[in-house]
Formats: structure tokens, C-alpha cells, sequence
């Protein structure tokens, strides 16, 4: 060990500084359902919340054909807690489009149910330690076409439900609810100050301390398609803000997702085109405003990555999914990692066998040290049963996942150098070369949080 310490220090004199990227973080484990088939997709959706995760199949054909479900799991243990489904389920129902967690109960959409009409759609409450429903909610003004479900969040009490279809300010403009968590009782409607028709508003949600978050892809402020994101206060009702690119243009979809946490907020533009055709980017606001947004661009990035379809926070980290990354000639999941105060990449996310076999989707999840990316056109035991994975974001240095920075990660780290693998291009430029070597060194003798 000591002779290749003293060869690194030669390389590390010899290279000039290197720009920081991060580095490749593989799973920890891949979670699948218990009762897996064939176009289930299976991890269309996640959520993650103290401990359990939340995962949507809206295909699965347990109550009829795409009836759909969703399923709980234990975090640290990848342990399946639990099936959910609705006591009034049926085919088509497409339950597990979205999901969502907060305070023990677990939220799930159902956009094309048909309580209200034709694809009106619905959400339920479930406990999340016995998995009983708890109530099913409905808006009052609820109509066929609404897609009410399609986009869930939940924080301080309350439970945000994006009905796209809503026509209030226009065919398709978009609208979102409010509800409690306790009772199911709506508490409020909220419409855009400009609202118009194919706005979508309500797309993509997300709440924490007060605040709603919310997207609107198809708003045409910088041009067609453009997007923006609103925010709003919860207890009033009040719009608080616009928030808009300042490079913003048509057709990039700037709010398709968003997350905030902390005073930021974090919006994913997927068809932004900086890096080449569709290739995505996202941005970071301040809650309070007055600071310009940080642009977030892989390193990687390129023509239809989709870079910016998910987006998630917590505690100065953001995850960004893509849909269509391209590695070794086929497309696979991906998420990447950024310092929320700094916008600098850190890492990026890849599944082992993204080489292997077309492995495809875009929602991510984000707590406590550790990322959940769906994967629901993996061809797990069938065609498109899906699967989420799971990476250990904490301490990416520890290669052999045993919670210690120790010789067998480095030796570990040193063979997949020396072979050129993937796991080995340690700040992701898509070489495997000294540079990688020495930016894991530094990682490694840093150890473990």
C-alpha cells in the first residue's frame, strides 16, 4: 500500500487540478415486487419519508387489468412492507401514478378513476403502518377529463392533489386542491393569476414549510411550452410568486418537475436544449427571491437525455433523473447529484447493469443520505415489471458497502481502475485515467461521514 501511496503523490504533482464532478455511485440494491409481471411499471412513481418507501405500478392487474397499485418498503432493509390497494378497485383504475408521504400516511393517485367522469380521476389515503385506507379523496367540482392525481404532495397537515385536465381558466389549464390529512376535507382550490388554457398547471407539486411549489409546463411566458412554476401559501391561499429561467424558451418544459426544501426551490426544464436537442437541465431558486437562479447542466449531458424529468431535495442536495441517458450504446437510468449551495456536481448515479440491458425511467427520491431511482421499463422476470434502485449517497467511497472506508474499497476501486470499468471514471468524464485515481483517493482517505 505505502509504494502505491508514494506513486499517486508523484501522479498527483504531475496532473493539474481537476475540475470537481463527482464521482459514479452504483446501487446498493435493487427493489422488486414480490408479485411482479409483465407491464407492471413498476416504479413509475417514489416517494421516501422516514424510513419507508412508497413505489407506484400503475399497471399492475391485481383488481383487473391495469388496475394498478402501489407497495411500501423498508429503506435500510430493501424488506417489501406492504401491497396497497383500493377497497374499490378496478380495471383501468391506473392506482400508483403518484405517490406520496408525509406523517405516517401514505398518498396515492389515480387520475384516470371515474368517480367524477371519465378519467376524473381520484387519490387515496393509506396508514402506512397496517396499509388500511384511511378515505379516498374527491374535489367537489371534480368532472370527466380533470386527471386529478396525477401529481400529489403532502407536508404540515396538508395534501396537494394537481388536476391538469381542470378547465377553469381554459381547456387544460390546470388546477390544484388542497385537502387534510386527517379528515380528507378540501380546503382549498388554487388557480394561477394568469392561468390560460393547455397551461397543464399543476403538473408537478411540492410542499414544505408553507409553501406549495408548483408546475406548469405548457405556460407560454418565454414562448410555446415555455413553463414556469408557481408558489403559493398554503394557510391563505395567496399566490407569493412567478418564478421563471432567465434563459428560458419555448418548448423546454421548465416545470414539468419541482421540489423545494429549505428556502429552494428546484425545477427540472427537460427539453432545454444547452446541451444538445432536448438534452434538459434544471435550475435552483430561492424561496424568498432576489437571488439569481443556479443553472444545473450534467457533465455528461447529451441530445435527448431528458436531464431534469425528476427532481429531489434534502439537506443541500439535489437529485436530478433523465429518461433517456445513453451508456455503452443503450439507454439507461440515471441521476445525478448536486450541492444545492455551490450548484457543483457530485456524483452520478448508475445501475450495474445499465451495459447490459435497456433499463429506462426518471423518477427519483431523495432522504437522508440515501437516492431511490425508478426504473419501470426494466425487463426484470418479464417485459417492463420494473424495479427502483436503491444508492447509498453518504459515503460513495465505500465501495464494498459495509458502513467502513477500509484496503478492500480501495483494492476494490484499484481493479476496477486497472480493468477500466465504469465504477472507476470517478469524476465522470467518461474516461478512466490517473485523474479518477487520485479524485478517489482523496474520497477514500476522507472516510465515512
Amino acid at each position: 500500500m505505502q509504494s502505491v501511496m508514494m506513486i499517486l503523490a508523484g501522479v498527483l504533482l504531475a496532473c493539474p487540478a481537476i475540475p470537481a464532478r463527482g464521482q459514479v455511485i452504483h446501487e446498493e440494491r435493487q427493489l422488486l415486487a414480490s408479485d411482479r409481471g409483465d407491464r407492471d411499471l413498476f416504479g413509475w412513481s417514489v416517494a421516501i419519508d422516514n424510513g419507508v418507501l412508497a413505489v407506484g405500478a400503475p399497471l399492475d392487474d391485481e383488481n383487473g387489468e391495469n388496475s394498478g397499485a402501489a407497495y411500501l418498503f423498508d429503506v435500510s432493509t430493501g424488506a417489501q412492507l406492504a401491497k396497497l390497494l383500493p377497497e374499490d378497485g378496478g380495471a383501468d383504475q391506473q392506482i400508483g401514478g403518484a405517490v406520496a408521504l408525509w406523517g405516517g400516511v401514505v398518498a396515492v393517485g389515480a387520475d384516470v378513476d371515474d368517480d367524477n367522469g371519465t378519467a376524473s380521476g381520484s387519490v387515496y389515503l393509506f396508514d402506512v403502518s397496517t396499509g388500511a385506507q384511511l378515505v379516498k379523496l374527491l374535489p367537489h367540482d371534480g368532472r370527466a377529463g380533470d386527471r386529478f392525481g396525477q401529481a400529489i404532495a403532502m407536508g404540515g397537515g396538508v395534501v396537494a392533489v394537481g388536476s391538469v385536465g381542470d378547465d377553469d381558466n381554459g381547456s387544460r389549464s390546470g388546477s390544484v386542491y388542497l385537502f387534510d390529512v386527517s379528515t380528507g376535507a378540501q380546503l382549498a382550490k388554487l388557480l394561477p393569476g394568469d392561468g390560460t388554457k393547455d397551461d397543464r398547471f399543476g403538473v408537478s407539486l411540492a410542499i414544505d414549510n408553507g409553501v406549495v411549489a408548483i408546475g406548469a409546463w405548457g405556460d407560454d411566458d418565454n414562448g410555446p411550452d415555455s413553463g414556469s412554476v408557481y408558489l403559493f401559501d398554503i394557510a391563505t391561499g395567496t399566490q407569493l410568486a412567478k418564478l421563471l429561467p432567465h434563459d428560458g424558451a419555448a418548448d423546454e418544459w421548465f416545470g414539468f418537475s419541482v421540489a423545494i426544501d429549505n428556502g429552494v426551490v428546484a425545477v427540472g426544464a427537460p427539453l432545454d436544449d444547452d446541451n444538445g436537442a432536448h438534452a434538459g437541465s434544471a435550475y435552483l431558486f430561492e424561496v424568498s427571491g432576489g437571488a439569481e437562479p443556479t443553472k444545473l447542466l450534467a457533465s455528461d449531458g447529451g441530445d435527448f437525455d431528458w436531464f431534469g424529468m425528476d427532481v429531489a431535495l434534502d439537506d443541500g442536495t439535489v437529485a436530478v433523473g433523465t429518461a433517456l441517458d445513453q451508456v455503452d450504446d443503450t439507454f439507461t437510468i440515471s441521476a445525478y447529484l448536486f450541492d444545492t449551495t455551490t450548484g457543483v456536481q457530485t456524483a452520478k448515479l448508475l445501475p450495474r447493469n445499465g451495459g447490459e440491458s435497456d433499463v429506462m425511467g426518471w423518477p427519483v427520491a431523495l432522504d437522508n443520505g440515501v437516492t431511490m431511482v425508478g426504473a419501470f421499463w426494466d425487463d426484470v422476470d418479464g417485459m417492463n415489471t420494473g424495479s427502483v434502485y436503491v444508492f447509498d449517497t453518504e459515503c460513495p467511497a465505500d465501495l464494498t458497502r459495509d458502513g467502513d472506508i477500509e484496503t478492500e474499497d480501495f483494492l476494490t476501486f484499484q481493479r476496477a481502475w486497472s480493468a477500466g470499468e465504469l465504477l472507476a471514471d470517478w469524476n465522470v468524464d467518461g474516461l478512466v485515467d490517473s485523474r479518477d485515481f487520485i479524485a478517489y483517493l482523496g474520497d477514500w482517505a476522507a472516510g465515512c461521514p
